[in-house]
Formats: structure tokens, sequence, C-alpha cells
């Protein structure tokens, strides 16, 4: 071998008879590969015997390096370092020092001279304490000990990195503090944890590293840091030291109020967003900034009234196609649309003004790309190597084995990361159906049951119950919403009862059933009367949230208004008594962006909404209803506060399928609404209203006024109830039911 060759001429060079060099051929051999799992064993100061006295040697691998000098930081004595081997391997004996100094390594490069405490040098900035925990899946906060992170050892600034690779050969860190030569920064292991690390003086924020992995093949992987704060602009791969505590924020009030507020007896209207399509600017199509959404959008949301805004996926993801949904840094928002620090000044000026935040969170898989989670240490350590449980074919990703300790640990500190240091208010966790079951999108023969036999994922199960769980216990006040399109039992259930103990859960079945119906012509929907009401037959089996999501605008789905029948008139109107129908039923809303303002053409991340629209009176007025509508709903407790109480919503008439008329009250302790919906263009004079009490009623809300576009057939005035049944009701009063609309009616003391 060259490289043994030349090792063994020069460290049989003799000095005073003895070996220049201290430590084996074998060792020096595996640092020169980058190969040696333990090199703080052979560089840096070590006490040695020398000539049969107690003294230290240094050794040093600085590729590149002319020449190094030990200097002496308390004395200022200076030690040349004899070069070993060609390739940067120094070291010098120093005689008559027997313990160990402090001491600052001068490194000639020829044009240059770098000065750098020894990176060998310092104790593991993780503790035996933090890999036990790591290792049981209850490091809640591994996040603060893996990746990278700015600190002061022994008066040292510079930057500690660790990963969790237990199955590489080797792992080193290349950088710009580096030039990217990762010969210079080699790792340690320790012990059976899998985790290597290396604190590294003087490396500074915005600082650019990757990690570079040997499998052990021998072939090398380099690997964006998982636990990565920051990353380089797609699309580079590059992850950026960055000081994530840095950020001063101003939302303790409302911290304190969300963490005694009870979640379910709030209103909970929320505004779905991709930031990287609500506006864009200029001829250049450029994307809005966090600190431009702390402010153009934190404004609309607002004044329209939502309680909270959730952003799809945030996390850094490689392709803009994706939406976020394929993420490769679970720990980094993404750089697309500025800082960590600027996403945090988003966040906390919305809590600022009043509205909620919510992350899509995406838990149930991960892409393939070579820089990310994928085959991390040459293994599947991540994943699942069987592609029958550890891949979605259809998606082309991998899935989370989450059976492993330090996988789930992973996913569960991740989760909390958001909500800890982005003071994020929910999680809407992505794909729970596909985590639930282990035949997700598969046919037989391409999965693998439990090991009962069942298709049901019985690791993640736990995770999720896990998950939830400490959630609940670390921060009350924070949502857990699961989109989970099944009849799983007990989604929203807490988990000491053998519940997922989600706090929330899509209907998935509502939104079905009620975009199958609200797209019919209108001659026909009496023939599917039952697709409006059927939610009432399961609606407090969970604690549901009704949503209009991006899912329902794309793929050749059409928008929300090109989804109805009818002329513009029509379709303006079949919207407006859609949206409120779904406001008046119990449950919590959410409606995606452009919704509002009824645009035309389907959503797609490459582009702006439509703001133009707005010049049209059609869309304008909308969305002026759209506003109404929300505020309605803000100030109205009937609407939210009993949600999940059945005793709190009856129905009034609701099998009047022929003439296409739903009605049905809704009440808490403070109020009580009184709904009809009208999904024709007929207008029904005289029609007898069931009233659950006698009284003076009088409308409160109706969505065919002329100020919202309609054609302003409205009940003015005050309606004395008669004892004449109206539907279930022994009383009711006489209005006019207008076309394609919903009226709102409270009673009045006169």
């Amino acid at each position: 071998m060259p490289i043994l060759n030349r090792l063994l001429k020069n460290v049989n060079k003799k000095w005073g008879g003895i070996m220049v060099c201290s430590v084996s051929i074998s060792q020096i051999e595996l640092i020169l590969k980058a190969e040696f799992s333990n090199p703080h064993s052979v560089l840096g100061m070590h006490e040695i015997k020398y000539r049969g006295k107690n003294v230290v040697a240094v050794r040093e691998f600085i590729p590149n390096a002319v020449g190094i000098k030990v200097i002496d930081i308390k004395t200022g004595l200076s030690f040349t370092m004899r070069k070993i081997h060609d390739d940067g391997f120094f070291e010098v004996i120093i005689p008559n020092r027997e313990k160990y100094f402090k001491y600052v390594l001068n490194v000639d490069f020829g044009n240059s001279i770098w000065k750098t405490y020894d990176q060998y040098t310092f104790e593991p900035t993780i503790t035996d304490y933090d890999r036990y925990l790591f290792g049981s899946g209850t490091h809640y906060e591994i996040y603060k000990k893996l990746g990278s992170h700015i600190m002061t050892v022994d008066g040292v600034e510079g930057v500690a990195f660790a990963v969790w690779a237990p199955n590489a050969k080797s792992v080193a860190v290349g950088g710009t503090f580096n030039s990217w030569d990762e010969r210079r920064s080699q790792m340690r292991v320790l012990g059976e944890s899998g985790i290597w690390e290396l604190f590294i003086p003087g490396v500074k924020e915005n600082d650019i590293y990757k990690y570079r992995i040997k499998k052990q093949d021998g072939n090398v992987v380099e690997k964006t840091d998982p636990y990565g704060n920051f990353t380089q602009l797609r699309p580079e791969t590059g992850s950026i030291v960055f000081n994530i505590d840095k950020y001063k924020w101003n939302d303790e009030k409302w911290i304190a109020e969300r963490t005694k507020e009870e979640r379910y007896e709030k209103p909970v209207n929320i505004y779905e967003v991709h930031l990287g399509s609500w506006r864009r600017y200029g001829k250049d199509n450029r994307f809005m900034t966090y600190e431009e959404a702390a402010e153009d959008l934190c404004d609309y949301v607002c004044d329209m009234g939502y309680t909270h805004i959730e952003f799809m996926p945030l996390a850094e993801h490689p392709f803009d196609g994706s939406w976020g949904y394929q993420v490769t840094g679970y720990f980094a928002p993404t750089s697309r649309y500025g800082t960590p620090d600027e996403l945090m000044y988003l966040i906390d000026k919305c809590h600022q003004r009043g509205i909620g935040i919510i992350l899509d969170w995406v838990p149930a898989h991960f892409p393939k790309d070579s820089s990310g989670l994928a085959r991390f240490d040459g293994t599947a350590l991540y994943e699942h190597q069987d592609p029958r449980i550890g891949e979605h074919v259809q998606w082309g990703t991998y899935i989370f084995n989450y059976g492993r300790k330090e996988v789930s640990n992973f996913l569960i500190s991740n989760a909390l990361f958001w909500v800890e240091k982005f003071h994020v208010d929910g999680l809407r966790v992505d794909a729970v159906a596909s985590m639930l079951y282990l035949d997700y999108c598969r046919s037989d023969g391409e999965w693998l049951p439990n090991r009962y036999g069942g298709r049901e994922n019985l690791e993640a199960v736990e995770f999720i119950k896990h998950l939830n769980s400490v959630m609940q216990i670390k921060h009350h006040g924070v949502m857990m919403m699961a989109e989970e399109s099944t009849s799983w039992e007990g989604v929203t259930r807490d988990v000491k009862y053998n519940g997922l103990g989600f706090t929330f859960k899509w209907d998935m079945g509502w939104m079905n059933d009620f975009l199958s119906y609200i797209k019919k012509e209108t001659v026909y929907r009496k023939f599917h009367h039952n697709n409006l009401t059927f939610s009432m037959m399961y609606n407090y089996n969970e604690n549901f949230i009704l949503v209009l999501s991006h899912d329902e605008v794309v793929h050749m789905k059409g928008s929300m208004m090109t989804k109805v029948p009818g002329d513009i008139w029509q379709k303006a109107a079949n919207l407006r008594v859609a949206y409120g129908f779904m406001y008046a039923h119990p449950g919590k809303k959410l409606l995606f962006m452009g919704d509002e303002i009824g645009q035309f053409s389907e959503w797609s991340e490459e582009r702006s909404l439509d703001w133009h629209l707005l010049k049209y009176d059609t869309n304008k007025s909308l969305q002026k209803y759209m506003k109404a509508l929300n505020h309605f709903y803000l100030h109205h407790p009937a609407l939210w506060q009993k949600d999940f109480d059945p005793m709190c919503f009856s129905w009034i008439d609701c099998d009047d399928s022929d003439r296409s008329l739903v009605s049905f009250e809704r009440h808490c302790d403070s109020e009580e609404l009184i709904f009809i919906c009208n999904f024709t263009e007929s207008v029904h004079s005289g029609y007898k209203l069931g009233v659950p009490e006698s009284g003076i009623y009088k409308e409160i809300l109706n969505s065919d006024s002329c100020d919202f576009g309609g054609s302003g057939v409205m009940n003015e005035g005050k309606f004395y109830s008669s004892e004449i049944r109206g539907g279930r009701c022994e009383n009711s009063i006489n209005i006019t039911v207008p076309p394609l609309a919903i009226c709102v009616f409270c009673k009045i003391n006169s």
C-alpha cells in the first residue's frame, strides 16, 4: 500500500533514539483515510511516557498545512510540530511537561496563518444521560443536543456538532470553516449510542456545513444535518449554523392565555395558506417573505375575521411542487421565505394581533433525496429496509420506522421543537391514515401484517399516542389535528381511554358528502338530500373540524367557484349558502385561501392567488360576505361554544328533500340561533319556520342581501311566533325563504 510505505518511511526516522510518532501506523492510517471512530484518542494533546518520563504529545492532522506551532496560552512558549506524513499529520513531543495545558495552534498554510484552539481537546457536549434518554425514546429536548449549537466550552466559543449515524464507519464535518475538507474535522462516536460528536472552536453563525458519512462499504455520502435549524436555498443542500434562541419574543400574554384556555369551547376558524402562492410580487413573480407576511397576510386575516392561519408545511423541502410535504429538514424552516428569526417574527406578530398559528406537520413519510434522511448512514436508519413496510410506492417516499426509539424520539422532539421554539399553537398531522394501516394504498402481497396478523401499524399507533400524551402534558393549550380519512375509532379520544389522543380530526366524510351535494344541479339535489344531513349521525363520535382544504381545489378537481352549477350569479349564491351551512354546522372550521374570493382557476403553487378578481362585483361581494360570516361566527358563541355537545344542536326540519331545505337550531348558555338553508333557486313565501319557543324573532343574517351580491329577498322587522307547528317545533314564524341562501334568526325581548 502506498500510504503504508510512506508511513513506514517517515515513522522510522529517529529523534534521540525515540520514534518520532508515538502512535501506531494503523491508527495514523485510519486518521489519514478518515475512517477512525475515535480520532480524539490520537489527535490533540495526550499524556504519554517518553524516555521513562511522563510528558505530553500533541498530534494534528491538517491537510495542506506547511507547518504548525503549539502555543502555551499561559506562558507564551512555542513548540514547533514535525510533519510525520506528507498528507498533513504532525506531532510534537514536549519534554519537561507532564500534564495537559491550555494551548492554541498557529497553522501555517504558506500564504496565511490560522490561529485556533484544538478541537480535539474538548470533552463531549452530550452526556451519558442524554444518550440514555435518546436510546429510550424519551429525550424530548434532543434537538438541543443533536445538530449544530453555538456555545462556549471552557471559555472557548465555537459550535458543537452531533449526529446520529450508528452504522457509519466514520463521520466528519465539512464546511466553510475548514475549506470543505472534512478530514480536518473528524468526529468521534460516543459509546454504543451511535451519536457522533465534535466541538469545533471558531465556527460562527451562518457558517455552512454538511456531514460526510463513510458507509461500511467505504462509499461516502454527504448529508444535510437532520437536526439543523437553517439550510441553504434550494437546490443547494448545505446546513447553516444558526442561533435559534436569539429572537426576543413579545407574545407572553398570548402564550399565557393559550395555556389555560379550554380549546373545545373557543372559536376556531382557520384560514389555510400556502405561503409561496398567497401573494407574489413583481414581474419576477417573487415569493412573499416571512416579514412581508407579518404585515400583509396578518392584516388580511385580522380584517377578514379568521382566528387562525394554518400554514402548509414550512419545514425545509427541496421541491416546490411537493407543497412542502416531502421534508428534508424537519428542524429547519424553509429558507425560501427568509430566516428562522423572520418566521418567528411573523408568528409573533400574529400572536400580538390575536391570530393563532397552526403548522402542517409531516411525520408519515420522507423523500428519497440523497442529501436527506434516506439511507442516512448507508442503512435503512430512519426507515424500514423492507419496502413492504418501508415505502410509499405511489408517493416515491420512505416510511418512518416508528418502532425504533431514536426515530420516534426524532419526531416527537420535532413536534415539540415547533411549539417550544416557534410558538406554534397547533400541528395538523398529515396523512395519519397512511401511518395507521400497513396496507394503505397497497394490494394483496404488497404489505406485511403485524405480529397478530392484522393490518394495523401497532408501532405507529404507539408513536401517535406517545406524541399526543407528551404534547398534552407539556403544552396543554396546543391543538393536535389529525388528517385521518377512515373510521378508525377514538382518534380524538384521550389516550388513557385507549384513544389516539388528538384534539381534533378533519371531517373528511362531511367534506366528501357536502361537495358531492353542492356540485349537483339544483334540480337534482332533492335526490341526494341525505348528503346534507348524514354527518349529524356520527358528528359526536369525534371532535371534528369541517374542512374545505387545498386538496379539494387541485388536480383537475376544479375551484370551489367552478364546482357549483349555474351562471355567475348562481355560482356565487351557491357558495354563499354552502359556506353559511358549513359555518352553522357543529364543528370547527377550515377554508383554503382563495375560496373566500371565488377564485375560478385551480390553485397552483407556481403563482399568486387571483387577487385581480376583486375588481369584479361578484368576487368582491363574495369576499364581503365571507368577512361578514367570519365576524358573525366570532361574535356568536352558539356557533362554537358547544360544538361537541349533542344537546346543543337540534334539527327543526331535515326531511324537506323535495324543496332542498334544511332548518335547525344551535344554542349555548347565552343565546339560541335558528337557521334555514335553501339549496335551490326557488323563493318560498309564507314559509312556516319552526322555533323552539314562543316569542318575537328577527333576522340577523341573510346571505341573499344585496350587500353580498344577492337578490335582496330579506325578512325585515319583527316576527311573532304562532302556535302553528313548523317541522319538529310546536311554534313557528312566517317568513320568506330567499333563493340559494341561508337565513339566521334569533329571539329578541321586544
